[in-house]
């Protein structure tokens, strides 16, 4: 087993050997810019079309920039010099062959990057000889081996370590190859009856994997090696299996991994069925959400179906389709892990922005900001326009801050397409969010361990129902709406006797234990309330401190000037304040529209009233913020508490 991911001293993410990159095509030759170092460390890239019937387009390091192999064509290797041109140290270059680079088209790129512990390339020449063993330096147990022929067309060959006994003999796995539906076989042929090891896996006789003379390459993928993240104990992959159920709804399917999924490839293995591909990018939501999905066996354009989605501990199937959730149906899965790279920056995780209503499609995007999973906008313009809250997780769903009503696809629209953004979200027309002659605020967070986690889950109104997250920390600050009914939004703050407060109204925490419990850095823990654990779906958006970035705290008033230290060396350029022992507005202020020594605009989260400009209630300071004497009792008012949150 190996001890290190890579060399003793260095400390990998999956963000640094992972990513799906979206990008529309304008048939010129560029450079896409993912982060994954390619020509230092080698990898493979994959490409596909997603709104046009395309194939798929693999490329390597092991064969060059100049070759590619198709998963939904048997060809071998084929010369190019119009796909990918170039790999380079921080992504790749492109060139302008309509495979990856067509006018106007859309396109999806994942690239995996070669590391102990995550995936390995392997070329060899076969010898028609049983038990031809080949070196791997993946330093675990392969979870899968994707064998294709490359000087000559021949099918794909897959070894997965999980066909949930469907064979008396796991080391003979065949699941097919990625250009078929077929089911899996057993046969020894391919495999030699051997399960592979930390250093070699082993080949039969069959002339797909190893004919005489012929040359191949293998995709080695890891599965549960536990030497990522910060402490190098963390698993970024698992190869793994589970059986369908044919159920939605309380029944759903849930499969633990451990951790929770950005992108996932299954295939049904007790019958035919597609390889189906789903990513956290072009839309793999969360359970009664549209998914959009790819299959790698084909070369159909993209398209959509409710597959469930991640959780914060691995992934749901639901429904009866049967690529991925026939009842008693057997499966196989490739899952990789979300990011989970700690920031080390304010503008990793925020980014805000004042735009013009188009009232057309537009992609509203910030420059250096990194992909947006929740976005928050507000009609500057025009009053009784809502506060509108989405998430990546949610889809096109998005709920109202000012409201109790149920969550709604009627602003962003219906399409998955809303955050298929490497930066930014798309809106459609819609008078609360892009209406001609309307100015529009928008703030962007990203997940990120220690800042900011998104968890959407199933209440059952059992006290101490535990919901798993990721945030890494224990939460300070939660943000819980029931999404499919009329409920208020609970939130909850790390301050004083446990509680809650509401965005739609302006009153004091309400000390109530039936809400939630104190939460901790694994787990929220909810009480018997209809509003944080009623038998419905929920969305909870959860926050922490992490030092020079973001500040959850309280302060006293006093009625004089207040300076409020959140650890920062520039100020900050998002702040909420909420009084707590009193009724109170919910007041928002940010730099984009100032944080000045003079006149400052703010907005109330319960309110939908245009932003006020003539008062001076805040002033900068590099530790933080400074709340002036002159703001009203809403802010600072002497004996008075209040809640903060800050973002550098």
């Amino acid at each position: 087993m190996m001890g290190a991911a890579g060399a003793a001293s260095d400390t990998l993410y999956v963000d640094d050997v992972f990513s799906t990159f979206l990008y529309e095509g304008d048939q010129s030759a560029r450079s896409i810019n993912n982060g994954i170092d390619l020509s230092g460390e080698g990898g493979l890239v994959w490409f596909k079309n997603r709104n046009n019937t395309q194939k798929h387009v693999l490329f390597d390091t092991e064969r060059g920039a100049g070759y590619y192999l198709s998963s939904n064509e048997t060809s071998g290797n084929s010369a190019d010099s119009a796909r990918l041109t170039q790999f380079n140290n921080n992504g790749f270059a492109i060139g302008t062959d309509a495979d990856v680079n067509g006018s106007s088209k859309t396109y999806t790129s994942w690239t995996f990057r070669k590391a102990p512990g995550f995936f390995d390339i392997v070329t060899y020449t076969g010898n028609d000889t049983g038990g031809h063993t080949i070196p791997h330096s993946l330093g675990s147990v392969p979870g899968c081996v994707i064998v294709k022929r490359t000087d000559s067309s021949d099918g794909w060959s897959v070894y997965h370590k999980n066909t949930q006994g469907l064979f008396s003999d796991p080391a003979n796995n065949l699941i097919t190859g990625l250009h078929s539906t077929n089911n899996a076989s057993g046969s020894t042929t391919y495999w030699n009856d051997t399960t592979p090891t930390d250093s070699v896996f082993t080949l039969g006789s069959n002339s797909v994997v190893n004919g005489s003379g012929m040359n191949y390459i293998a995709y080695v993928f890891a599965s549960e090696e536990p030497v990522f993240g910060k402490d190098g104990d963390e698993s970024i992959i698992k190869c793994g299996g589970y059986t369908g159920n044919g159920t939605s709804g309380s029944s759903v399917n849930s499969i633990d991994l451990g951790f929770e999924p950005q992108w996932v490839m299954i295939k049904k293995t007790s019958g035919t069925g597609s390889w189906l591909m789903l990513d956290t990018m072009r839309g793999f939501t969360t359970v009664g959400v549209q998914d959009e999905y790819i299959h790698a066996n084909s070369n159909s354009a993209a398209s959509v179906h409710q597959y469930g989605g991640p959780t914060s501990t691995g992934f749901q199937v639901e429904g009866s389709d049967g690529d991925a959730n026939g009842n008693g149906a057997k499966y196989i899965y490739i899952a990789i892990r979300r990011p989970h790279k700690p920031p080390e920056s304010g503008t990793e995780v925020f980014a805000q922005k004042q735009i013009a209503g188009s009232g057309d499609t537009q992609t509203v995007s910030v420059s250096g900001s990194s992909v947006t999973d929740m976005t928050i906008i507000k009609n500057l313009t025009s009053n009784s326009h809502p506060w509108v809250l989405g998430s990546r997780i949610l889809g096109a769903e998005v709920n109202k801050m000012d409201s109790n009503q149920a969550g709604t696809t009627s602003v962003f629209g219906t399409s998955v397409n809303v955050w298929d953004q490497m930066v930014g979200t798309e809106l459609r027309y819609d008078i609360d969010i892009n209406r001609t002659g309307n100015n529009y605020m928008n703030w962007q967070f990203t997940r990120k361990p220690g800042f900011f986690d998104v968890v959407a889950y199933t209440g059952n109104g059992v006290s101490g129902h535990t919901v798993p997250h990721n945030l890494g920390v224990v939460p300070e600050m939660m943000w819980i709406r029931t999404r499919n009914t009329t409920r208020n939004w609970r939130v909850y703050d790390s301050s004083g006797a446990t509680g809650a407060m509401t965005f739609p109204t302006d009153a004091a925490k309400d000390i109530n234990a039936a809400y939630f419990s104190t939460p901790t850095a694994d787990n929220i823990i909810l009480g018997t309330d209809l509003d944080t654990n009623g038998s419905n779906n929920h969305i909870a958006y959860l926050f922490a401190t992490l030092p020079g970035i973001s500040k959850i705290g309280t302060f006293s008033g006093t009625g004089s000037d207040i300076n409020v230290d959140c650890g920062f060396t520039a100020g900050a350029r998002f702040v909420i304040v909420k009084r707590t022992d009193s009724s109170g507005d919910w007041y928002v202020f940010d730099t984009e529209r100032g944080i000045n020594p003079g006149n400052d605009s703010y907005m109330l989260i319960n309110s939908q009233a245009n932003p006020v400009t003539n008062t001076d209630y805040i002033d900068p300071l590099n530790a933080g913020f400074t709340i002036t004497s002159s703001a009203p009792a809403g802010l600072n008012t002497n004996g008075g508490t209040y809640m903060f949150f800050a973002i550098a």
